[in-house]
């Protein structure tokens, strides 16, 4: 028998709190709370539920993560994110690994995860096919989250099986959702990632991610949903060689306004006089002529 601290993080996550903590709760022997600053209803309802919920700044994905994981009170972790709702055959698998003998160290379990998004369950989301298998149960002595700024993954030493079951993962729940998400995601990207600035890149881009993500995978046959996940992944791939590029744009054009500025200011300016004194050189005495 081993215990696991359940890591949670939220940011005005109160739409649907109410069905992700339960099931969490059933399994968790320590809960660890981690919010980034909600305005909503989220402090609230945790306070509900009976959980201290502890503060952080939200930087990055994988480090707030981490962060909520170091301050859990058992090496043994469940990952979790306020839009993921464990099925009950998830959480009955889970009870009766808690309930057997301690795994090794090296072990890890990946968490079965169906994709929705306005409301409706979807085959794809650009870069993601659904179900997806993240691994979100395993020793934080052996494996941590890494630094990608969006979709980050669990790095370390693991022999990773898969939990029977299903994991709503109910993201983007509004058009408006989507697409502050999408300016969220590409801003993080171009940030801490090496994005090569080029427009040109960012169109070539955007067509082959239409072609893939929208036509080829079928998501046309989902009517709206699938036109707004199409047309997700096609903004995607297009922003961010777009936001890449601006700031070298905008440096380039500030550096030419400093050259047409000095040039200008270079021809406003009277040329000055200059004394020009000839000497020969070595000659002793003038010469004088009778």
């Amino acid at each position: 028998m081993f215990k696991i601290s359940v890591c949670l993080l939220t940011f005005n996550s109160a739409r649907l709190l109410r069905e992700v903590l339960p099931p969490l709760i059933i399994i968790a022997d320590d809960f660890v709370v981690v919010d980034s600053g909600s305005t909503d209803a989220t402090l609230e309802i945790c306070r509900e539920y009976g959980i201290d919920v502890h503060h952080r700044p939200f930087d990055i994905h994988g480090q707030q993560m981490n962060y909520a994981i170091s301050i859990a009170a058992h090496d043994w972790v469940l990952c979790m994110d306020s839009d993921e709702i464990l099925d009950e055959q998830v959480v009955n698998y889970i009870l009766k690994l808690k309930a057997g003998e301690e795994p090794t160290p090296e072990r890890a379990w990946q968490l079965p995860r169906y994709w929705y998004v306005l409301g409706k369950e979807v085959r794809t989301l650009y870069p993601i096919s659904s179900p997806d298998f993240p691994v979100r149960l395993f020793n934080r002595q052996r494996a941590r989250f890494n630094d990608r700024p969006v979709d980050d993954q669990v790095i370390g030493a693991m022999t990773c099986e898969k939990i029977p079951g299903r994991v709503r993962h109910d993201t983007f729940h509004t058009l408006h959702e989507m697409f502050n998400k999408l300016n969220s995601y590409t801003s993080r990207l171009v940030k801490y990632r090496d994005i090569r600035p080029s427009v040109l890149r960012g169109i070539i881009s955007a067509i082959g991610a239409f072609f893939k993500w929208y036509l080829f995978s079928g998501a046309w046959r989902e009517g709206k949903v699938g036109a707004a996940t199409g047309l997700y992944a096609t903004l995607y791939s297009f922003m961010k060689y777009f936001k890449a590029w601006l700031p070298t744009r905008k440096r380039n054009s500030l550096q030419r306004r400093k050259i047409m500025r000095k040039e200008q200011l270079k021809a406003a300016t009277p040329p000055r006089a200059v004394k020009h004194i000839s000497t020969i050189k070595g000659a002793a005495a003038p010469l004088s002529f009778l």
